[in-house]
């Protein structure tokens, strides 16, 4: 896979599989189902998201995030990647390594974001435990830092189920929705246990905008 060729570890994988679901690098042939996706889930990831670009869904904007995403790559600054289900292939969501720190620190910040149609389903769970191996082996990442709004109580859960350990709180730590919000703070380690991930029964959602 191009985004991940000049990385210099041995074998780079071209997926991340995980219980029920498939990590995988963005493409520009993501951009249809992306956009549908963030467009129908806009209103259920505004309260948890900074304030979206105008232009944001538009293909333009898509293909410069994917030039963005592979810089970052060649650059060892981020890791994106896009969530699948590993039946059909469905975009699910996507989650991103970023801020990479090496040197002294050999640390990154974990954030994520699901389509409102398939939160709740334990499809992030099996994502962010797929990614856990990749991160701290592949990457050689000792530390892995993520925060959340104190409100966001699924995050919390989702969070603590993958062994990261509550550190402090952040004041007015990132700008969410257009305001300074105080975040909880959490990390792992790579010397902490990857909990195992269990299969969930997959609950077909009574409309397109359950959540």
């Amino acid at each position: 896979m191009a985004l991940f060729r000049t990385v210099s570890w041995p074998d780079p994988p071209s997926l991340i599989e995980g219980v029920g679901v498939v990590l995988r690098a963005p493409q520009m042939s993501d951009f249809s189902a992306w956009a549908a996706l963030r467009e129908q889930s806009r209103a259920f990831l505004t309260p948890w998201e900074p304030v979206w670009p105008v232009h944001d869904l538009t293909r333009g904007a898509f293909r410069r995030r994917v030039r963005r995403y592979a810089r970052d790559v060649r650059e060892d600054q981020a890791y994106p990647f896009l969530i699948f289900r590993a039946a059909d292939r469905t975009l699910l969501g996507g989650l991103t390594l970023s801020n990479v720190r090496r040197g002294v620190a050999q640390t990154a910040s974990l954030g994520y974001w699901m389509g409102a149609p398939y939160a709740g389903r334990g499809y992030m769970t099996a994502a962010v435990a797929a990614l856990l191996p990749f991160a701290h082996g592949g990457l050689g990442l000792r530390r892995i830092e993520a925060a959340c709004l104190p409100s966001n109580v699924p995050s919390i859960r989702l969070l603590e189920g993958a062994g990261f350990q509550r550190e402090g709180y952040g004041r007015e730590y990132l700008c969410i929705n257009g305001v300074w919000q105080d975040h909880l703070l959490f990390a792992r380690l790579s010397s902490d246990a990857i909990p195992p991930v269990r299969p969930r029964p997959v609950r077909t959602p009574v409309s397109s905008s359950s959540k």
